[in-house]
């Protein structure tokens, strides 16, 4: 057995700085990994020899890897290829947009740590229209009051954990509770930046939405990152013009809805359900149970099934507890969890979207976002008398929208908050919808998110009771394993130094 390490991520600066001290190489590209990769399957040589055949054959590597890739089909090759860029000035709406993409890796400036300032993204289709100063105005009182609710947050917060406040070491956290609910008042139009790491494969399908999407600041971001890549790595990014597919096709939906649903009754939103589970796999606990003897036996599916639906509830208990009773809190669930899904219709603020959305081995669908859906008001605004002051401020803000909405509806939504709402539908499997409850129901968790997370968590337990009956967040794993197992669950010993402590401390 060998093993060879092919290469890593090194920052770019580090090749510039090579190339000026040892000249111009034309080899330093993702594309001689995909090109050597792409030959293992019809080349006997070993996979070692054929990198070094490929770093000294560059040209012939990206002739290789247009054929391969293209030609015959064998997208997956260009998942070889890995790129990592620093995206700075991006908004916030525009986020939402990039971090759609499933298989990638972002790091976001967090608005829950740091302090906003003013620098904000005015969309090209506003910039030099009527509406400019009044964008500009509003967001302007927007940062203000985020401000005044940053400062009186503070003081609330320091107040009402006043232990904590004891010691400096705890400023940082104690600001920070703050922050977290005074960026709510904030705009979708203020500047973010991301450490995106994508590989090329992901990186055409994003560069072929991002030309054919109708904002501009999409549309510049995808050259930009076109821009960067196209010297590097030629043969790997080909197909990433503007398409039919996805220029027409949501506004072609649109048109039929619109048709569609024109004559429907419009309902108010005054009792909508925040978290509705709307669909959900039938039979779940037998599927699961059936799943998980199908995996530990040389039984057909179709056996174990009619096994588990025979079998009375304590020995169905038996099946998922000898699932879980290994588990420590930081454990997946075992895949077999992944045969039954859960589908909730969802409405939340854009600040817990910035959350869910994160969670990308669901499926999210989103709609656009809509005033009359109402806001999210933190709860420690209305504590310290100021949600009256926060409405005021939405209200205008509302105002400001309708008014570009009328003649630019594609950038009206810039000026919208973090606690204004719209509505998504996520589809999650069983194993997924466990992660989100051990991470988002979590003490620690957000509580916007949490509140989100706990409602689903809790409707799936009513249809798939066994499934779910080891859910919640990280920090009730140890009373949730006693509840099951009537002990507390093992802690297992870890090299790293303080792991012991770690671990006992998380499942408090």
């Amino acid at each position: 057995m060998k093993v060879y390490l092919a290469g890593f991520n090194v920052d770019a600066s580090v090749l510039q700085e090579m190339e000026a001290k040892l000249g111009k190489r034309d080899d330093i590209t993702p594309e001689v990994l995909s090109a050597a990769y792409a030959r293992i399957s019809r080349d006997p040589r070993a996979i070692n020899e054929i990198r070094q055949s490929a770093r000294q054959e560059v040209e012939k590597s990206r002739k290789s890897n247009s054929t391969i890739i293209f030609k015959m089909g064998h997208h997956s090759v260009a998942e070889h290829a890995v790129f990592n860029f620093d995206i700075l000035g991006v908004s916030r709406f525009a986020m939402e947009e990039l971090e759609k993409f499933r298989l990638c890796s972002y790091t976001e400036k967090s608005q829950r740590y740091i302090t906003l300032q003013d620098d904000i993204v005015v969309p090209v289709e506003i910039q030099g229209t009527k509406f400019e100063g009044m964008f500009r105005d509003m967001i302007s009182a927007q940062n203000k009051a985020y401000f005044e609710l940053y400062d009186k947050l503070k003081k609330h917060v320091f107040q009402q954990n006043a232990e904590l406040a004891l010691d400096p070491k705890n400023h940082n956290l104690l600001e920070g509770w703050a922050k977290e609910d005074a960026r709510y008042i904030t705009s979708l139009a203020a500047e973010s930046q991301v450490g995106l790491t994508i590989n090329a494969r992901n990186l055409e399908l994003l560069l072929r939405r991002f030309a054919s999407h109708p904002l501009d600041e999409i549309k510049s971001l995808g050259k930009m990152l076109y821009d960067q890549v196209s010297e590097v790595a030629p043969s790997i990014v080909i197909f990433h013009q503007a398409n039919d597919r996805d220029q027409k096709t949501y506004p072609d939906l649109k048109v039929i809805a619109d048709a569609l649903l024109s004559a429907a009754t419009k309902k108010t939103f005054y009792d909508i359900d925040l978290v509705k589970l709307v669909d959900f796999t039938k039979c779940g606990d037998a599927i699961v149970s059936a799943a998980l003897l199908h995996s530990a036996s040389n039984y057909s599916y179709s056996q174990c099934r009619q096994i588990v639906d025979d079998l009375p509830e304590l020995d169905v208990k038996k099946i998922f507890k000898a699932a879980w009773q290994n588990m420590q809190f930081y454990d997946s669930m075992l895949r077999e969890f992944e045969y039954v899904n859960l589908t909730f219709d969802i409405v939340l603020s854009s600040a817990c979207f910035g959350q869910l959305k994160r969670h990308r081995m669901s499926t999210i669908t989103a709609q656009s976002y809509d005033p009359s859906l109402g806001i999210t008001i933190p709860q420690s605004i209305k504590d310290i008398n100021m949600d009256d002051f926060f409405q005021d401020i939405v209200d205008k803000t509302n105002q400001v929208y309708s008014a570009i909405k009328q003649e630019i509806p594609l950038a009206a939504p810039y000026i919208l908050t973090n606690a204004h709402r719209k509505r998504i539908m996520i589809r999650v499997n069983a194993r997924e919808m466990y992660h989100i409850s051990r991470l988002r129901e979590d003490a620690h968790a957000q509580w916007d998110i949490q509140n989100v997370s706990r409602s689903m968590a809790a409707q799936a337990k009513k249809v798939m009771p066994f499934v779910f009956a080891c859910i919640g967040g990280k920090d009730k794993y140890n009373e949730i394993y006693k509840n099951i197992f009537g002990i507390n669950p093992k802690i297992v010993e870890l090299s790293l130094p303080g792991a012991r402590e770690i671990i006992q401390e998380k499942i408090k």
